[in-house]
């Protein structure tokens, strides 16, 4: 669904990705992980637009993608729920799910009762401001609103940083519901070892900006990728 090949980034004069080469397919999970600043999150930003890639090439869905910013990538099918969330606080949360209404044609612009079979607190919780939820709240939130996108790529960046445990189970089920309709790339960021591979299909570490193991859950032992992941 998404793959990227020799993908570069820099923040001026810092090259921060070097040859980045990755893929994430349909009814898949495939998890990035590594140390703080290894460079995961820069990864998601290049790939998601939010930060302009330096160079490297991009396919989506087959189709090549030229540098183009956010919008243009969710226009083309791939939402973010981004580390900290960014939900709107002084929106309700149905304002905030109705966002994402701007990628959606005119005669789709509901919110899916999925939606609150997923996430029924957010039912509940429908006019109460975003910055009033706890964080596992807006965590469930974020993803809800990605969800309402319709996408065919989704990343998440760290979803159970700072979240209470019950709130990490239900969003793990959640991804595993995604990924189960087959139909979805599922792209992971994440430092909760046990979470992360419970979830994932495929794995790519990071080093210093570069890929230092690859590999699917059937080739890679527990032990080894978690032995590369804190070294």
């Amino acid at each position: 669904m998404i793959r990227c090949e020799n993908l570069t980034l820099h923040y001026g004069g810092s090259q921060i990705l070097h040859g980045i080469t990755m893929q994430a397919k349909a009814g898949e999970v495939t998890c990035v992980m590594g140390t703080n600043g290894v460079g995961k999150t820069s990864l998601l930003k290049a790939l998601a637009g939010t930060h302009p890639r330096s160079g490297g090439t991009l396919w989506l869905g087959g189709a090549p993608v030229p540098v183009v910013p956010p919008q243009g990538m969710a226009q083309r099918g791939l939402a973010v729920v981004p580390q900290g969330r960014m939900i709107f606080p002084l929106l309700t949360v149905r304002e905030n799910m109705e966002t994402a209404f701007a990628l959606l044609p005119k005669a789709q612009h509901r919110i899916p009762d999925e939606i609150f079979d997923l996430f029924p607190i957010l039912k509940e919780f429908l006019h109460r401001r975003g910055g009033d939820l706890s964080g596992g709240q807006q965590q469930q939130l974020a993803i809800a609103r990605a969800m309402i996108m319709q996408p065919r790529v989704l990343l998440l960046d760290e979803p159970t940083e700072g979240i209470q445990p019950n709130i990490i189970q239900q969003i793990g089920r959640v991804i595993e519901y995604l990924k189960a309709k087959g139909d979805l790339a599922i792209i992971l960021v994440e430092q909760y070892f046990d979470f992360a591979y419970g979830l994932a299909d495929q794995f790519y570490v990071l080093k210093r900006g570069a890929v230092a193991l690859e590999g699917s859950k059937a080739t890679l032992s527990k032990e080894v990728l978690r032995q590369t992941v804190s070294v």
